[in-house]
């Protein structure tokens, strides 16, 4: 038999999909979606660009994946998109809005939330959903006139609402969300000018990260020159945090994969370009990050040598510890991989799993205790959900999440 995960991990985390699944359905207000709390219900606070995309292409997993409930909760994402978060005067999608009235509480253009939009409106259309075409349309143009950077093959980050005044700053996790976006915009459209422009961000971020080490590089200004020492008094931000973020080195090494897997498809004769770079980043943020201060668990971030800064325990991380050790076993063929990948499925299991809300602890202190310093609640289901369909149904790296569920 060829190295694999067991089938008894792989029967758990299908039941862990159906249970998150569940766990979406809850998340549904009168706007879109709302942020859930420790105990899986709603909490009162706008509503959220990121988490709406995020929960619509949820939703589209699941009515993929054979839960005909979710056709009514997919289209409800898709009405949500095109009508409350739409900026109707300026075209794009507002940040945030409140969730009693539907204004504009957050009215930025991100580049990171843009990125989401993309990808829902790619898995409705995967899904046959009506509207979607349009969505994804309007998404493609509103990304290609405003945020992609033909000249540098990266991302633009932040607008003000009616696009005239930019941010001065550049980050990796934008352009790691806009791979994503693109790699499922191919799939579903077949422009494979998206996937190239996949392999542009993917082959940029790969060469900033083995000049240091394999350490990704996150921050940088308007003309991307590295900010090193970006929210140095604030580490712990959310999507901004000081330092090397070891989970994104994991999900940068599985979309790098997915970027290879893609390629290969369309040219079986290619040789793999970024098998190496995945290897060398998950390497390095095993090694950063696992178990390095005395308790099971990856750290959140580290300074440039290595040392942890953030020692929170996140469960996004984990997740993609686990879709990133699995992906590289699949191209690898190397049991490690896989033995790697279930280890820190029983650590999930041990410490993150919440089995009374049916959600997922999002952060942990460095003693695997409950923890809300970066993360208050539970706000979404991306992440645990793609990771235990991944590994659990056997998807494979490319063609993306929707696309594979809807050819199968």
């Amino acid at each position: 038999m060829s190295a694999q995960v067991t089938a008894t991990v792989r029967t758990a985390m299908r039941v862990e999909a159906e249970r998150l699944l569940d766990l979406t359905r809850r998340a549904q207000v009168e706007r879109g979606f709302g942020w859930l709390g420790d105990d899986g219900e709603i909490v009162s606070r706008p509503l959220e660009l990121w988490i709406n995309c995020r929960m619509t292409h949820v939703a589209a997993l699941g009515l993929l994946s054979g839960r005909e409930e979710f056709a009514a909760v997919l289209d409800h994402g898709i009405a949500t998109l095109t009508t409350h978060f739409a900026d109707d005067v300026n075209g794009g999608w507002f940040a945030a809005i409140d969730a009693d009235t539907g204004a504009a509480v957050d009215s930025s253009k991100q580049a990171y939330a843009h990125a989401f939009v993309l990808l829902a409106a790619s898995s409705a259309v995967a899904a046959g959903r009506p509207g979607a075409r349009a969505l994804l349309d309007d998404a493609r143009r509103v990304h290609e006139e405003h945020f992609w950077d033909a000249a540098e093959g990266l991302v633009h980050e932040r607008f003000s609402a009616d696009w005239s005044d930019e941010e001065a700053y550049r980050g990796v996790n934008a352009a790691m969300h806009t791979v994503e976006a693109f790699l499922a915009v191919a799939d579903v459209t077949g422009d494979g000018s998206y996937l190239d422009r996949a392999a542009a961000v993917t082959r940029r971020v790969a060469s900033w990260a083995a000049a240091r080490d394999w350490r990704i590089p996150e921050h940088f200004d308007a003309i991307w020159q590295p900010l090193p020492d970006y929210n140095r008094e604030a580490p712990a931000d959310p999507f901004r945090p000081y330092g090397a973020t070891v989970g994104h080195a994991l999900e940068w090494a599985r979309l790098a994969l997915s970027v290879d897997a893609a390629y290969r498809i369309a040219d079986a004769s290619y040789v793999g370009e970024f098998t190496g770079a995945a290897i060398q980043l998950a390497t390095r943020a095993i090694v950063d990050g696992w178990g390095v201060d005395g308790a099971d668990g990856f750290v959140y971030t580290t300074d440039w040598s290595g040392k942890p800064v953030v020692h929170a325990r996140m469960h996004w991380v984990a997740c993609e510890a686990i879709a990133a050790a699995y992906a590289l076993g699949v191209v690898t063929g190397e049991q490690q991989w896989f033995t790697a990948a279930e280890q820190w499925w029983a650590y999930a299991v041990e410490h993150l799993i919440d089995r009374e809300s049916g959600s997922w602890r999002h952060e942990l202190d460095e003693h695997n205790g409950p923890a809300s310093v970066t993360w208050q609640g539970r706000p979404d289901t991306y992440h645990a959900l793609q990771m235990c369909l991944l590994v659990g149904d056997g998807l494979p790296l490319s063609p993306t999440f929707a696309t594979a569920l809807a050819r199968r």
